[in-house]
């Protein structure tokens, strides 16, 4: 299945793209195959979103879908379906702090 992936400006410039990725992932669709075949497509990507020694989520990142906040789902929670067949976007999102 073909996945789409919105990167925050600073990844995309880091990975040396414009717009959506799309990657083709054979698996179910999860935060964790989407992460992992997007890290693995641009390994520069590698510890930026999460942690290297983990796989957590880095602090100030978080994840969206169809309007759900993913951020707090476990790795393994299969995807919404409009994400999997490619119809909604998976968001990464640089999230702000401040007051």
């Amino acid at each position: 299945m073909s996945v789409r992936v919105k990167l925050p400006t600073h990844l995309r410039r880091l990975a040396g793209v414009d717009g959506e990725v799309r990657l083709d992932i054979a698996e179910e669709i999860t935060t964790d195959t989407v992460l992992a075949a997007l890290e693995e497509r641009y390994p520069v990507l590698r510890g930026t979103i999460r942690d290297l020694a983990t796989g957590r989520r880095r602090a100030f990142v978080r994840y969206f879908a169809c309007e759900q906040d993913l951020s707090h789902d476990p790795p393994g929670t299969p995807l919404p379906s409009r994400v999997a067949d490619g119809s909604e976007p998976f968001l990464v999102v640089g999230s702000m702090a401040g007051g």
